[in-house]
Parts: C-alpha cells; sequence; structure tokens
C-alpha cells in the first residue's frame, strides 16, 4: 500500500505545479508557496503546500492546497458512507482549488482530487477516491456551461458512458443550497467513496479528472477577462459570493473532513474569497441578467 499511496502522492503534487504554474502565466502574478507540517503527537500528522495568489489583474483569489495526512480515527463525515470504518486510522491526500477571479464575467471555479485509505481493526487495508470540478458563474453565458460540461463528459466516457451522467446528477445533488432552496452553480462532475475498478482502475479514472481541469476552465477564463464590468456587476459578484462562504462552511464535506480531523485551518479555508457581501431579501428587476442567474440558469440541466 506505501508504494501505491507514494504514486497518488506524487501525481497530486505534479498537477498541483502543472495548474499553479499555468494559472500564474494567465494571470501575471505569482503564487506563493507555503510548506506547512502537523507534527507527530498531535490529531492529525502530515504535511502539505499551499499555493496562493492574491490581488493578481485576473484572479483577486487563486488557492490550490497539496495536503497529506494521516490520524487515529476517521472523522464523521468520511463515515457516512462506510460506518464499517468508522473510528479506523486512516491516511488522506489530495489537491483542492478554487479560483475566486476578479471579473464578474469570469465564474468562480473548483476542484478537489483526492485518496483516502483506512485499516479497520483486524482488517486490510481499504482505498477509495473521490473529487471532481464544479463552476460557479455570476452572469449566464450558455456557451460556457456547455465547454465546462463537455470537456468532463470528455474526460469520463473512456471508463464508461454511464460515469459522466452518473457523477453530473451526484454534482448537481450535492453542491446545492438547501437553506435557499439553490444550485451554488451550473455543476460539473462529483464523485465519492470510489473503488469499482480496484486501485490502478480508479486512480486513472481520477487522474483524467485532473488533468482536464485547465483544458475546461481556462478557456472561459481567456474569453471573459477583458470584458468591461461597472459597480453594478461588481456588487452583485460580491452577493453571489456570499452563497459560496455559506455552502462552504455549512454543507461542504471536505470542509467538515478537514475541521473535524483536526487539520490546518488556513489552508482548509483557503477556498474562502477575499471579499464577500450580504443582502438582505435582495431583489433584482424581472428579466435583468442577475435575475436570470438563478431562475433560468443555475438550474438542473442536461449541458451536452
Amino acid at each position: 500500500m506505501k508504494r501505491s499511496t507514494q504514486k497518488v502522492r506524487d501525481y497530486l503534487t505534479g498537477l498541483q505545479d502543472r495548474i499553479t504554474s499555468t494559472v500564474a502565466l494567465v494571470d501575471g502574478g505569482r503564487f506563493v508557496v507555503d510548506h506547512w507540517e502537523k507534527p507527530a503527537g498531535e490529531t492529525l500528522q502530515g504535511q502539505g503546500i499551499t499555493q496562493i495568489l492574491e490581488g493578481g489583474p485576473v484572479f483577486e483569489r487563486a488557492g490550490c492546497g497539496f495536503s497529506h495526512v494521516s490520524g487515529p480515527r476517521l472523522p464523521p463525515s468520511a463515515t457516512q458512507h462506510r460506518p464499517e470504518l468508522s473510528g479506523a486510522p486512516f491516511e488522506a491526500m489530495g489537491v483542492s482549488l478554487v479560483f475566486h477571479p476578479r471579473n464578474p464575467y469570469v465564474p468562480t471555479v473548483h476542484m478537489n482530487v483526492r485518496m483516502i485509505a483506512a485499516t479497520p481493526q483486524g482488517g486490510e487495508p481499504v482505498c477509495w477516491f473521490g473529487g471532481g470540478m464544479d463552476l460557479t458563474p455570476y452572469y449566464a453565458f450558455e456557451e460556457d456551461a456547455v465547454h465546462f460540461h463537455r470537456t468532463c463528459k470528455t474526460a469520463l466516457d473512456p471508463f464508461g458512458v454511464d460515469k459522466y451522467p452518473r457523477f453530473k446528477q451526484w454534482c448537481d445533488e450535492y453542491f446545492y443550497l438547501k437553506h435557499r432552496d439553490e444550485q451554488r452553480g451550473i455543476g460539473g462532475v462529483f464523485f465519492d467513496d470510489f473503488a469499482e475498478f480496484g486501485f490502478d482502475g480508479s486512480f486513472a479514472m481520477l487522474r483524467s479528472v485532473g488533468d482536464a481541469f485547465l483544458d475546461a476552465y481556462l478557456p472561459i477564463v481567456d474569453r471573459r477577462k477583458d470584458l468591461p464590468y461597472g459597480e453594478r456587476e461588481r456588487d452583485f459578484q460580491l452577493y453571489r459570493r456570499g452563497r459560496y462562504v455559506e455552502f462552504n462552511l455549512v454543507w461542504d464535506r471536505g470542509t467538515h473532513f478537514g475541521l473535524q480531523s483536526g487539520g490546518r485551518s488556513e489552508s482548509i479555508l483557503l477556498s474562502m474569497p477575499p471579499l464577500v457581501s450580504w443582502s438582505y431579501q435582495r431583489e433584482d428587476p424581472a428579466g435583468s441578467p442577475e435575475a436570470r442567474l438563478t431562475s433560468a440558469f443555475l438550474v438542473r440541466k442536461d449541458w451536452v
């Protein structure tokens, strides 16, 4: 198992470097690299690399983190579908990113790929994978949604034509703000607790998803980053970012896993936007681009 997890670690650190180096070229800014470690003796131990770019001309905040940690007991957020592993010692590693663009016409994006291995008492190690990517636009551009979903489908089709529709539905159901009856964005793909192809096959599917991220997102950035905008669009962007914060703090299993297991708060919360606002019972004029976003665009639909 140690040799297998090293393969996953090598892939994940390489993926992080590929993504951040490419995004730095797009933005023109520089990622700050923070190597951190949680020493043995704490509830959770391990290390990671947080890379973050702030205040750039394209990305107001772009965070991409790698972590590799272990602990004596799986937290509840990781065992709700695997009760037989409750309390088992575990090892987890992954790359997670959230990019918050400056221009309101460029959507926020999230991507995560991860592996968890646990060893139940008296049993053999159990390993599974999870992850995906999803898009959160502030203004509706159908061609962007179609491109993003088509790229996700292309990445998954070699592993079975059922995978994209299955993981697309899972994403729609997961990235949903129950307390507001709203989708967070236009979705993408999401999977968890995945080990159907054994280690090698499941890891290959994870790599295909991770490798597709730049192709899914950067063409959208290139189309929208130089569009002119004003105070109205910026105000709406900050308001809709509030929904992003609400989801991550209230519903996101990854955030809960990190905090419940004693993870590094600064790295766990790198997904938060630098500026955000809330408005009490905001109502946008009927027929406006802002009203159309939630009424006609952020809905569950087939994009490809």
